[in-house]
């Protein structure tokens, strides 16, 4: 599982990298090509500990983006 998170935390990373705006987790999921969402969050949580990503407007939909 832990291997598993670490590669959709880089296919997370392209798919952010590659856009032009920040984006939300349904949007990821689908850019990235992730199964699920919760496993696009728990990609996030990994690029979120190692400081790579920010998060705005979480109020509602969150919006994410590369540092």
């Amino acid at each position: 599982m832990i291997e598993q998170i670490g590669t959709n935390a880089g296919l997370v990373w392209h798919a952010l990298s590659d856009s032009k705006k920040p984006l939300t987790v349904k949007e990821i999921q689908k850019k990235a090509g992730i199964r699920t969402q919760d496993e696009v969050r728990f990609a996030l949580g990994w690029l979120a500990k190692e400081g790579k990503v920010t998060f705005d407007g979480c109020d509602k939909d969150c919006k994410i983006s590369l540092r």
